[in-house]
């Protein structure tokens, strides 16, 4: 990813995850938290703290300008400095205020084909209401695996200069402190606990992790063959085989 329109467009299909992480993190601090009138205590309050404490991070983070900002909106404000389109994450959050069933709204022709079975995957895997499969998906498919992803590019990033990327960089920068360092290691904890000793549960929690992994794939796969298809770079990549 060494030229910025290459960054922009891997931009346009990735901001469709950063969206959908929420959704995982919002099922999760469903069960696990209450958050219905009239209160009640958590069935778990340790499981409830970890869920809390990486709600916190992922929907109010300090956002590098003395205010606070989900991490989706921090993606979002570096998708308009860097120039990057954002028609197709508007449009489709404009449905899905309007009240059009997810599924509906990702079937516009404005969101990218590659996000939109990512993010069809991951509202399966929701649906399935399988606690451990959702916590496993959020673990192994986002929070374990994000970190050294991201890192890759914040070091390329740091060899560039321009500042149209000055808060991509600050969005990695939080994303990789709190992933690697926090949420990690407590989503991690988090499954361990749902799963405890129970094989069948673990196996229920690995084939989500393999699912979810696959889906990466698919993603990552299907953004470089939307980038291979950019008559600006022509000739710059080979086709995937």
């Amino acid at each position: 990813m060494e030229r910025l329109d290459v960054l922009r467009l891997f931009m346009e299909h990735h901001v469709f995850a950063v969206w959908d992480f929420m959704s995982l993190l919002k099922v999760l601090q469903q069960r696990l938290c209450c958050v219905e009138v009239p209160w009640v205590v958590p069935v778990d309050s340790q499981a409830c703290r970890f869920i809390n404490e990486i709600v916190l991070a992922e929907e109010s983070d300090h956002d590098g300008r003395g205010g606070f900002a989900s991490h989706f909106e921090l993606y979002y404000r570096s998708m308009k400095q860097c120039g990057a389109n954002t028609a197709g994450i508007d449009g489709f959050l404009s449905d899905l205020r309007g009240g059009v069933p997810v599924l509906k709204a990702l079937a516009s022709p404005a969101v990218p084909k590659a996000a939109r079975r990512f993010v069809e995957q991951t509202f399966r895997i929701i649906e399935t209401g399988d606690l451990c499969t959702v916590a496993s998906a959020f673990t192994f498919g986002r929070e374990d695996l994000l970190p050294d992803v991201f890192q890759c590019i914040v070091d390329e990033l740091n060899t560039r200069a321009g500042g149209q990327l000055d808060d991509f960089k600050y969005y990695l920068d939080r994303h990789i402190g709190l992933d690697g360092d926090e949420h990690g290691p407590m989503a991690t904890r988090l499954l361990q606990s749902l799963c405890a000793a129970d094989d069948a549960l673990w196996e229920t929690a690995e084939q989500a992790a393999v699912d979810c992994l696959l889906a990466r794939q698919e993603l990552w796969n299907g953004i470089y063959d939307a980038i291979s298809r950019e008559a600006t770079i022509a000739g710059s990549l080979k086709p995937r085989e």
